[in-house]
């Protein structure tokens, strides 16, 4: 980089800089490696573990209305 002062620089040179700084804070933020598993064993396991309520519970919507009218 030619300058040493933001002020200096060029809207191009500006542009460079930041594109590389948010570049080495992505690839701090990832995974160190991906994991074993498939997408779609991925969603299969949030499936399997997800609540469900119920059989005749009141839904979301019937909740939602039975607080509003109180």
């Amino acid at each position: 980089m030619a300058s040493n002062r933001v002020g200096d620089m060029s809207i191009d040179e500006l542009r460079s800089m930041i594109y590389q700084i948010v570049d080495e804070r992505t690839l701090k933020l990832l995974p160190r490696r991906a994991s074993p598993r498939s997408v779609k064993e991925i969603m299969d396991s949030i499936d399997r573990h997800r609540i469900k309520p119920p059989d005749g519970s009141q839904s979301n919507v019937e909740l939602i209305r039975e607080d509003r009218d109180r």
